[in-house]
Formats: C-alpha cells, structure tokens, sequence
C-alpha cells in the first residue's frame, strides 16, 4: 500500500513483496498500460532490473532488497545472489546501499522480510523529508526544468524530485514544469509527463534540445534533477543530458538542485570521474517503439548517464537538509564512539 504525504494510504507502490513474490510496476508500459511484473525467483528479480522493468536509482535499491528476502525464504545462496545483483546496473548506488543493508541484516539474523519492509519504509521517509526541505525552493509561479524521472515510480513511493512539486502543489502554489523527453528511453515524457498528470500538476513535454532554448530566454527559473550516484566531493552522476543542462543552467544564471536522499551518496569515492557509466545497447538509440529510425549501416553509442561538476550544482536536497555540494561529508554518519575499558581505582 502506498502512502501519501501525510501517511494516508495511497492504492499502489512501484515495488513490494506478496506471497513470495517481488511485484513492481512494469514501467515499460506506462502511460499507456498499468502492468504488474512478478518475478518468482532471483533470477528473475535480476532481469527486472536489467530490462528496466524497474528503473530509477531508489527503487531498484528495493527491488534489491526485496529480492534478498525472497531469495532466503527460498533456501537460495545469498552471497550469489548479492553478487548477480551487483552485476545488474553499475552506476546507481542505491543498490549497492540496499544489498549491503540486507547483508547485515541477514548476519544479525534478522527476518530479512521485516528488513526488507522496514528497507522500503525507510526510503519514503527519506523521500517524504526531501519534499519538506525541498518545497520552499518552489515559489508561485515558478517555472521548473526537469530531465528523466525522479517521481513515485523512481523510488518506493513519493519521489525524490516529485516530492518538493508535490509539497508545494499541497500548499496552494501554482507552478510550471518543463518535461525534457529524455531520449532514448524517454523516461521524461512518458512517466515524469504521466506522474505530473496524476498530481493535476502543470506542464509540458519539451524535447532535450529544446531545455536551452527555453533556459536562455529566462523562461526557466530552477533546475531540478534527481541523481543516481553522488561522489563524495558532490559530483553527480545522473541520465544522459543533466551534465548539459547544468552547464547552461549555469551560464545563464538559473539554480540547479539535484534531490536525492543519503543512501544514493557514495561517500567511498572521492569524486565523479570514478563512477562506472553504465553504457546500454545501441538498439536503444537506432530505434524506437521496435522500429528503426537510422540507416540500419550505422553504430551508435548509447551511454545511460552522465556526471555533473560539483561546481555547476547549487545544493543537493537530501533527507537531512539542502547541503551545499562540497559539505556532503558532513552527512556520513559518524562511527559509534568505542567503550573505554573500566578501570579499577587504586586504593
């Protein structure tokens, strides 16, 4: 059951686990058609994610997660299947975050469904407190740029990006969204255009040439992204064509704000030129809907994202806060102080 901001229960999740099975939104079929995958087994979890059945950083973390669980109620190894669902998507972090999560827990012996659940729970919180802190940067009237999709179907449930537009929607103000199409797998125009629908949220679909046009005419007044890894330093990794639209948000003097929670932070890796780039496969970009719209002689190469300079984001709205990119180590949690060893007094 999914929840609204204020907790009340919503119809549908992008993922969870029932009877034994991982159930997501098949987000292949969206706008058009609202399918439910099931996956049965590991395996089958596995090529959810790479079959971008489930797709956005945050939910493919608990996708993840939901699969472990399964997984030990089955009897199967965890160690491997960890280790298949590394090897699924490289650049999201939140999948590495989630499986490390489960692994503990399954060493402390937990009920690996209950950590699952709580896993998920978890992430709409992060997502709920993103919108609180997010929301003041929407004024009325504001016009907000958006690339790829960072809603409800990004994540559990609320959204990471979505999540301030829906605060601010709460709140009476009036605002518009322009919706790059994000190409190839337009992501933007089929599922960010059809969660903007269903909060009854202004906007339109513009395709990613256009975002320029648009920012260098002053029609723009906030950038605002999701992320798929965040560096240590504040590089951000995320689709295809955030990079550029950061640089001309830049040059033309409009903020960028990339909301993500903490657990898409990769704080191991000290900067952006050492995120893995996921590169998906040509057909991808030489056709659409199945049919070809190149000559069928020509390559093509199909990088699924790109990383952001610290130095082009205004501030990285996360869970705890809106943080400047170079104060993201201020977020890792600070390892338990150890016990000192008592000490007997000397008479």
């Amino acid at each position: 059951m999914q929840v609204n901001l204020d907790g009340s229960p919503r119809e549908l999740r992008t993922v969870w686990l029932e009877d034994g099975l991982v159930k997501m939104i098949d987000q292949r079929y969206l706008p058009f058609e609202v399918r439910i995958y099931e996956a049965k087994n590991a395996e089958e979890v596995a090529m959810a994610i790479e079959d971008m059945v489930v797709r956005g950083a945050p939910a493919i973390g608990a996708t993840a997660a939901f699969g472990i669980a399964q997984a030990a109620g089955q009897g199967a190894s965890l160690k491997e299947v960890g280790e298949r669902f590394r090897k699924t998507r490289p650049t999201g972090q939140d999948l590495f975050f989630a499986i490390d999560f489960m692994m503990r827990a399954a060493a402390e012996q937990e009920d690996l469904v209950a950590a699952s659940g709580r896993y998920a729970l978890e992430d709409i919180e992060r997502c709920r407190k993103i919108g609180e802190h997010g929301a003041p940067l929407i004024k009325n009237g504001s016009r907000i740029l958006t690339h790829c999709n960072a809603g409800a179907l990004a994540t559990v449930d609320i959204g990471t990006v979505m999540a301030p537009l829906r605060v601010a929607k709460e709140m009476g103000r009036r605002f518009f969204v322009y919706v790059d199409e994000t190409r190839p797998r337009l992501q933007g125009s089929r599922l960010t255009a059809w969660e903007l629908l269903q909060e009854g949220i202004e906007h339109a679909i513009i395709t990613d040439g256009a975002a320029g046009h648009f920012l260098g005419r002053g029609e723009v007044d906030l950038v605002l992204t999701g992320a798929d890894r965040i560096a240590a330093n504040g590089d951000v990794a995320n689709k295809i064509g955030t990079y550029g639209k950061a640089v001309v948000a830049r040059e033309n003097h409009v903020p960028f704000y990339v909301a993500a929670p903490t657990s898409t932070i990769d704080f191991d890796l000290p900067s952006g030129d050492k995120i893995p780039i996921e590169e998906r496969s040509p057909q991808e970009v030489l056709h659409l809907d199945g049919k070809p719209i190149a000559p069928k002689e020509s390559p093509a190469r199909n990088p699924s994202f790109d990383v952001t300079p610290a130095k082009y984001i205004t501030g990285i709205i996360t869970e705890k806060g809106i943080v400047k990119p170079g104060l993201l180590r201020s977020l890792r949690k600070s390892p338990p102080a150890k016990k000192k060893k008592a000490t007997t007094a000397r008479r």
